[in-house]
């Protein structure tokens, strides 16, 4: 799932990389329309150099953080930081202590009563 997701955001934007220099292509076009020396020429032609290169660094930039976000799962809001040590397990051990009261955990079943359930198994 995640390798489509990230392919799908890596085809997003090389897209926007491709209007990206497009729109820097016509802008350079209108420029050395415009200009009136070989100075100013170049000069447009260079903004457009640099326009496509930051499209591209922008591209890479992107699929690095496409590739990060696949390789670690998910995207890290600042207020969902795992807690160290707990690989996403939010419960604690059966029969183990609350580390910030002490209080010790439940031991299962509750009450030294089985679960409600068929009393045998036919398969065996």
């Amino acid at each position: 799932m995640h390798s489509v997701k990230e392919k799908a955001s890596n085809a997003a934007a090389s897209g926007k990389e491709h209007i990206d220099i497009m729109k820097a292509k016509a802008q350079e076009k209108v420029e050395k329309a415009t200009s009136r020396t070989k100075e100013e020429k170049t000069i447009a032609h260079e903004r457009r150099k640099a326009k496509e290169a930051e499209a591209k660094m922008k591209l890479h930039e992107a699929k690095a953080e496409h590739a990060d976000e696949k390789l670690h799962g998910h995207h890290l809001h600042p207020h969902h930081e795992p807690v160290v040590g707990t690989h996403g397990h939010h419960h604690q051990p059966v029969g183990t202590a609350d580390p910030t009261t002490g209080v010790p955990a439940p031991k299962y079943p509750l009450g030294g009563q089985f679960p409600a359930g068929p009393t045998h198994n036919k398969y065996v």
